[in-house]
Order: C-alpha cells, then structure tokens, then sequence
C-alpha cells in the first residue's frame, strides 16, 4: 500500500515556495517584482499613489457636486486645488521648487478647466463645452512637454496618451451623471482609478531612473 504525503506537509512546502524571492522572479510574479525595490523606491510609489488616488477621488467629488448643485462645491473645489499643489511638491526633491511650483500651477489649470468643462456639459452649451475641450488637451499638452523635458525617462507621447485617457474617462464620468447612467459612471471612475495608478507608477519609474542614487 503507498503511503500518502501528508497534506500538511504538502501545504507548507507550497507555501515556502511561494513565498521565495527565487520563485517569484523565476515566474514573473508581483512578488518577484517587488523583491527587487528598494524601501526608498517603494515609498515614492505609494506617495505619488496616494496623491493621484486623491486626485481621482476629489475630481470625482467636485463633479457631483457641481453637477448636482451642493453647497459644498466650493470647499471641494479647494481640496481638490490643494491637491495639486501637494502633486507639485513631491517632485520638489528631484525637480527643485521653481519646477515644483510649474507643475502645481500646470495642474491647477487642468482643475479650472474641468469645472468649466463640467458647466458647459451641465448648461447644454455646446460651443463652449468644444471650446473648453480644446483647452483641456492643450493643457494636457502643456503638461507632457513640461514633464518630459525635465525628465528623457518621461515620454512626451507616453504622458501625452495617458492625460489624454484620464481626460477622456472623467467626460465619461460627466456624461453618465448627466444622462442618470449612474452604472456607467461608477465603471467609468473605476477604471478612472485604475489609469490613474498606471499614470503615478510611470512617474515614479522615471524618477528612480534619473536619480538612482538617491534610491540606494
């Protein structure tokens, strides 16, 4: 009669190699990929997490509320402002203050222009909703060549696409309000999120590379 192997056994030996540094790499894994970063390389990826999250969640804020008429429009408006703000100072490190303070005021635009955006779509006024489109990808422009011309890491066309599908999945979002598809909005910001967190990855990825040293 053959003797079973212990289940048991069986588990912890999965476990422990599921759980190697070794395993993970050889098989692609997250795990693999994370075993490879530094402290330092990981805390500048959840910052700028942290802050672009923040900025999906509070654009989403003032477009219900703006939208919706809220009295408390204009308290989110300012939070969503100081986002962008606390986006600029987190490159400060590496860019310095005057960059910093660029990429805050470039941001801050981005913001002003979505509110007027969110108007025209409220009001119905079609010529001034083109009007403001074309300003907000000419912004979105503004910003991917203010990006990549402090950083070769940063593609211009790479930060170019990826404003530029953020820009398109808030209107998506703004769209679905206003039509009461209040399913396709919810998909709409999940996805929103999502890209977001690719947008916050690229910028992390590139600042490592410039500055390796400073992640050692």
């Amino acid at each position: 009669m053959k003797k079973r192997f212990p289940v048991s056994m069986l588990l912890i030996m999965l476990l422990v190699f599921s759980l190697s540094p070794l395993s993970a790499q050889a098989y692609g894994t997250e795990q693999g990929a994370r075993s490879c970063l530094q402290p330092k390389q990981v805390q500048l990826q959840q910052n700028l997490r942290k802050l672009w999250i923040d900025h999906a969640i509070w654009t989403r804020s003032y477009i219900v509320s703006a939208l919706a008429g809220l009295m408390d429009q204009q308290d989110v408006l300012a939070r969503l402002i100081q986002n962008q703000q606390d986006i600029g100072n987190a490159i400060k490190p590496y860019y310095g203050e005057e960059a910093g303070n660029k990429l805050a005021e470039l941001l801050k635009e981005h913001i002003l222009i979505a509110g007027k955006v969110v108007d025209a779509a409220k009001s119905g006024n079609q010529a001034d909703l083109k009007k403001h489109n074309e300003e907000w990808y000419r912004n979105a422009d503004d910003i991917a060549k203010f990006l990549s011309s402090a950083n070769p890491n940063w593609s211009e066309k790479e930060l170019q696409e990826l404003l530029y599908t953020h820009l398109q999945l808030l209107t998506d979002q703004v769209t679905a309000r206003i039509s009461k598809d209040w399913k396709a909005d919810i998909i709409a910001f999940d996805k929103g999120e999502d890209h977001i967190i690719m947008l916050a990855d690229a910028l992390a990825e590139g600042i490592v590379k410039q500055f390796p040293e400073k992640f050692k």
